[in-house]
């Protein structure tokens, strides 16, 4: 029998929590969510242990999108996998400055990379954003010195892939969230990617829209 699309998400959501329990794992509290929706995006059970959340971050991330605010992304691909249905909803909206002709241009300016100079943009025009970044740990690292410079986002997401930079990124970021008392969800370690920021930004956007269920998303 041919299921819905609703049916597919909640039978992979079982698995998920059955294959959890198995390894001695029980999801509980408001990290809960965004914890099943990585592992459902990379099939990946690393997540359950790998992420990493300051006190209250899942909370602030809801509240600043209930109040219309705005993701800002570092990846195309993550900007693509949001869900556009709950930002209209909540009149939140995402922005993605990295392939705009001012980026560049500005990236010239600093003598840095685009990841770098849309941070700068951002930070000018959405200081209260949440920044999701899934690929560029130089976004993450000029985040950094945006905290220290007094930046205060509603959330940080801190999910970049690869080698390079990648984990001292990661690392500086939530050390810098910690001190600061400042809201910060990071895949700890070399794991993450645009996937990933779209799954944590999504878990929030459906927990901020009340649609977390499929059904209440229209698919059955």
């Amino acid at each position: 029998m041919r299921q819905t699309p609703g049916e597919i998400e909640r039978g992979s959501m079982a698995i998920i929590d059955a294959e959890l329990l198995a390894r001695g794992i029980r999801l509980e509290g408001e990290n809960a969510a965004v914890i099943r929706r990585c592992i459902h995006a990379s099939a990946d059970f690393d997540y359950a242990e790998n992420l990493r959340f300051t006190p209250g971050a899942v909370t602030r991330g809801i509240e600043a999108l209930q109040k219309g605010g705005v993701i800002v992304t570092d990846t195309n691909m993550a900007l693509a996998g949001l869900s556009r249905p709950c930002l209209a909803r909540l009149k939140a909206s995402a922005r993605w400055f990295m392939a705009e002709e001012e980026t560049a241009s500005l990236s010239r300016q600093l003598g840095g990379t685009r990841a770098e100079a849309s941070v700068e943009r951002a930070a000018a025009e959405f200081p209260e954003a949440v920044y999701a970044v899934g690929n560029a740990p130089t976004a993450l690292l000029r985040l950094a010195d945006k905290l220290e410079a007094g930046l205060r986002p509603a959330l940080i997401v801190a999910v970049p892939v690869g080698f390079v930079n990648v984990v001292e990124s990661k690392e500086r970021i939530w050390e810098a969230c910690r001190r600061l008392h400042l809201p910060c969800i990071a895949a700890m370690g070399r794991k993450g990617g645009s996937s990933i920021a779209a799954a944590v930004c999504n878990a929030l956007l459906y927990l901020a829209a009340d649609c977390l269920e499929p059904e209440k998303r229209g698919w059955g």
